[in-house]
């Protein structure tokens, strides 16, 4: 793939995002469905560095639909989801409502006053180890949280709070980062590998998880706040550099998913589908250079 491939198959996405079928799209759900709603686009775009290419309109869409789909809590007990409707769309994972935060922004808008119920919703939703999970079993029962949910979650406060970090927002941070360092950012508290395809750096990421992305975090949040975690992650470094060692040549393929889709008036269940920019980007030039560009920051972080 070359890049003037990618620049014109990222003007596909681009028109098709300022066209009457997004709009309609949005109007239904800002999420679903997979892989090929405007949700999916912009996060590619975005994923790119090219968030300056997303239609204004279409960004405050999304924000607009958000608004007027999603519950602006997360329910910790059954008892608490709305009876009758369909969970699926109505409740925001916490990965999803982090990454989307993190679009908004990166499109140049005011998360609070797009989102105003994001930030309470992620900052509510931490549990005693220090992250979050997306399933409401682990309020109720195992108290144990989820990298996937908690790393987007971290992501939004830390990349969207435009202003000195509240002491609520400290905390949230500050033990969000003791969670991930007291797994190695992919090891469970016995030692053990969580999830080897973690140890493989993925793009485009949208919500899903991988070392490198863990990295990236620690690394900003220590720019800015004093967090000790080099020494904690060299085996993750490691691990990272040898794929950079390889030029990010990852093979890593999106989960495969049923998604959501509309037809005939109604929601059903259906196959997930992809649009030509996520085929060109998945595992191309766009990737490797994505990817190289977030290891340079991690490497460079507190020493450059």
């Amino acid at each position: 793939m070359t890049w003037t491939n990618l620049a014109r198959t990222a003007g596909e996405s681009v028109k098709y995002l300022g066209s009457e079928a997004a709009k309609r799209s949005l109007a239904r759900d800002p999420y679903w469905p997979k892989w090929d709603s405007p949700w999916w686009h912009m996060q590619l775009l975005s994923e790119l560095g090219e968030a300056k290419l997303i239609p204004l309109e279409t960004a405050k869409a999304l924000a607009a639909s958000i608004r007027a789909t999603w519950k602006p809590f997360f329910p910790k007990t059954k008892a608490e989801v709305p009876p009758g409707q369909d969970a699926y769309r109505i409740i925001a994972c916490h990965c999803a409502l982090g990454t989307a935060m993190q679009l908004l922004s990166a499109c140049g808008l005011d998360v609070d006053a797009e989102v105003p119920f994001g930030r309470k919703f992620l900052l509510d939703s931490q549990l005693p180890d220090g992250g979050l999970n997306c399933e409401t079993e682990a309020y109720e029962t195992s108290r144990k949280s989820s990298m996937v949910s908690t790393v987007p979650a971290l992501e939004a406060i830390l990349y969207c709070t435009k202003r000195p970090f509240t002491p609520e927002e400290e905390a949230f941070l500050d033990r969000g980062a003791r969670y991930l360092i007291a797994h190695k950012l992919f090891r469970t508290t016995k030692g053990g590998i969580i999830k080897s395809e973690w140890l493989e750096p993925c793009f485009p990421r949208f919500y899903d998880y991988d070392v490198l992305r863990g990295l990236s975090f620690l690394s900003h949040l220590g720019s800015q706040r004093p967090i000790q975690w080099r020494e904690h992650c060299g085996e993750a470094l490691d691990i990272v550099g040898e794929w950079a060692s390889r030029e990010f040549k990852t093979t890593r393929a999106l989960p495969t998913v049923n998604s959501l889709v509309h037809e005939g008036g109604a929601w059903k269940r259906g196959k997930a589908a992809e649009f030509p920019l996520l085929k060109f980007a998945r595992g191309g030039d766009g990737a490797r250079e994505a990817l190289s560009r977030e290891w340079r920051q991690v490497t460079c972080a507190g020493r450059c």
